[in-house]
C-alpha cells in the first residue's frame, strides 16, 4: 500500500520590505510546528522513501525542522512546488510514484486542492478536519492500494489530517 504524505510549510512571517515571498523565513511558532510536526509523523510511523520539496525558503526551514526528528529519504528541491498548480503536484506524485511512500512539502492552494481531489474516501474526523481548511503544517496521510504513479482523483483515501493544533 503506498503512502503519500501532504505538508504544507510551517508558519512564516510577513516580507520584509525589500523581500520577495519566496525568501519569507519561519517565524518562531513555524520552527516549533515544523518540529513538532516531525515529532509526530516519527511516532505515528509516517517515513516516507522520498521528500519533493518545495525551493521557497519557508518550506525549506520547514523540512529541516521535521528532519531534526525524521528521516525523510531521499529529498528532491523543485522550484516549480512553488509555482505550479495541484495538477502539477500530481503530475509529480505520478513521476515519482515508483517509491514507496512520498512526502511533499509546498503550498495551498495546491496542497488543500490536491488533497480534496484525490481524497475519495477518508476517516471521518481527517474528513471534517480537512473541511475546515489546509492551516499551515497541516499534514494530510493519504494512502493508494496500487502505487503512486496510479494517483488519480477520488484514488486516496485519507488516514489521517493532522495540524498544528492536534499535534
Amino acid at each position: 500500500m503506498a503512502k503519500l504524505y501532504l505538508l504544507r510549510h510551517a508558519k512564516a512571517g510577513w516580507a520584509q520590505p525589500g523581500m520577495c515571498d519566496f525568501d519569507r523565513p519561519l517565524d518562531a511558532a513555524g520552527r516549533e510546528e515544523a518540529a513538532m510536526t516531525g515529532d509526530v509523523m516519527r511516532k505515528c510511523g509516517y517515513l516516507p522513501d522520498l521528500t519533493l520539496c518545495s525551493k521557497a525558503r519557508r518550506a525549506q526551514e520547514t523540512l529541516e525542522g521535521i528532519a531534526g526528528s525524521l528521516d525523510t529519504g531521499r529529498v528532491i528541491l523543485l522550484e516549480a512546488l512553488y509555482t505550479e498548480d495541484a495538477a502539477f503536484y500530481l503530475e509529480t506524485v505520478r513521476a515519482y510514484g515508483h517509491f514507496g511512500s512520498i512526502l511533499i512539502i509546498g503550498h495551498n492552494p495546491m496542497m488543500e486542492d490536491l488533497t480534496l481531489a484525490i481524497s475519495g474516501d477518508g476517516e471521518p474526523g481527517a474528513l471534517d478536519t480537512l473541511n475546515h481548511g489546509f492551516p499551515t503544517a497541516g499534514l494530510a496521510v493519504l494512502k493508494f492500494e496500487g502505487n503512486l504513479e496510479e494517483a488519480g482523483p477520488g484514488k486516496g483515501y485519507l488516514q489521517a489530517f493532522l495540524t498544528p493544533v492536534s499535534v
